[in-house]
């Protein structure tokens, strides 16, 4: 690392409250979706283009958000974000105003392109922060701070209002949403005047001694020479998308399945990603490296998606808390992964993988469509083919830069 050694509480304290920032912009979905449903009388596939909305930017937007970093720093980055975020919601409520599912499309695009600039900063941050063989320890104690949030806005609003669920219409929203704004500005404020050191990792800088820092970098010409790299994109793309699925689909499950109190159920899945973060913690890398806990998450996921799809549907959706447990380790070891020795491409490397975050807008837009046809529970086989990829690279893809 070219940062000086150095005590990294206070930034991974802040650090952790923008990961959590995330969480809490990404949850919202979980609302949102049963609730246009409810009021505007729209599709099971329509209703998952909000989710497809919130994600699409992270394609558009990956690339300018590594120019941006480049230019203006992480902070200042991190910085613009919310600020992003606090238009996005304004945007939410003149949709709710206008009762208009095209401008609710638009509001959670520009969410999503708040989400993509704060996820460029914040996760290539956190993983050079310190040593590359901890990467995941650190991540995982953000990924707490993330999917802890998750269940937030929709138990928030159901309490502000008073209101279960499936009694919650787009009116109802104005008063939460105001209050969200002005929680973002608050962070922008805090994210600028934040003690955070800018930091680069080993051999990133223009420099003659960066060959020696990186030799695996220094022949390459483009950051598609990487294959592990390139892999461990298309690794994310599938493990954001399925993740997505069991973090976004539970209310919107729950309500299906005519149980009570359906917002109590977004708990399911966060509860078991955090148990998994925990193991990070504690486990990595002095008894693990992150390519076992990779592999060791992705046969917990494929065991738990074959649960939920095969059980009695009564009970299935808990089973989706053992699917979420396998993801939790996912994100931690695949950053690192697939960002080992990028040197000079670093920050494009970082880019691309944010790009890959597209697949949250896909596979949950894949699954809406299914549900459509085959119905909730049986949608969950879409998970399986995307588990079993992650276990290949957790396998051997990402080994190919050392062949």
């Amino acid at each position: 690392m070219s940062q000086e050694k150095t005590n990294f509480m206070i930034p991974l304290s802040f650090i952790g409250i923008m990961f959590f920032a995330i969480g809490f912009a990404l949850g919202i979905n979980s609302l949102l979706v049963p609730v246009l449903q409810g009021s505007l009388g729209i599709s099971n596939a329509a209703s998952y283009l909000i989710i497809a909305a919130t994600f699409i930017p992270f394609l558009v937007f990956g690339y300018p958000a590594g120019l941006t970093i480049k230019a203006i720093g992480y902070k200042k980055t991190m910085s613009l974000s919310f600020f992003i975020f606090a238009a996005a919601f304004y945007l939410f409520i003149l949709s709710a105003n206008e009762k208009s599912f095209s401008l609710f499309l638009l509001a959670s695009f520009v969410s999503g392109a708040a989400n993509a600039y704060l996820q460029a900063s914040v996760n290539p941050y956190i993983t050079i922060l310190g040593p590359l063989e901890s990467a995941a320890k650190r991540i995982s104690i953000m990924g707490i701070c993330n999917k802890m949030a998750w269940p937030i806005p929709s138990i928030f609003i159901v309490w502000l209002l008073g209101k279960d669920v499936n009694l919650i219409s787009i009116d109802d929203l104005e008063k939460p949403f105001l209050i969200i704004i002005a929680a973002f500005i608050v962070l922008g404020i805090m994210a600028f005047f934040a003690p955070l050191p800018e930091v680069k990792a080993a051999g990133e800088d223009e420099s003659e001694d960066s060959a020696d820092a990186c030799p695996y970098a220094a022949g390459k010409t483009s950051v598609f020479q990487f294959p592990h790299l390139l892999l461990g994109c298309l690794a994310l793309f599938l493990y954001v998308g399925v993740e997505t699925v069991s973090l976004g689909t539970l209310v919107d499950y729950a309500n299906s399945l005519g149980l009570e109190g359906a917002a109590n159920y977004a708990w399911i899945a966060p509860i078991g990603i955090v148990i998994g973060y925990i193991c990070g913690i504690i486990f990595i890398p002095k008894y693990i490296s992150q390519a076992t806990a990779l592999k060791v998450c992705s046969w917990l996921a494929i065991i738990g998606s074959l649960l939920v799809v095969l059980t009695p549907s009564d009970i299935s959706i808990y089973f989706i808390s053992f699917m979420a447990l396998g993801c939790s380790l996912m994100w931690p070891a695949l950053w690192p992964l697939a960002m080992a020795d990028l040197g000079k491409f670093t920050k494009a490397g970082s880019s691309l993988l944010i790009m890959a975050m597209f697949g949250g807008a896909v596979i949950p837009t894949l699954y809406g469509w299914l549900k459509d046809i085959t119905g909730p529970q049986q949608a969950y086989w879409l998970c399986l083919p995307c588990f079993l990829f992650i276990l290949y690279y957790g396998m051997a893809g990402y080994k190919i830069r050392t062949k």
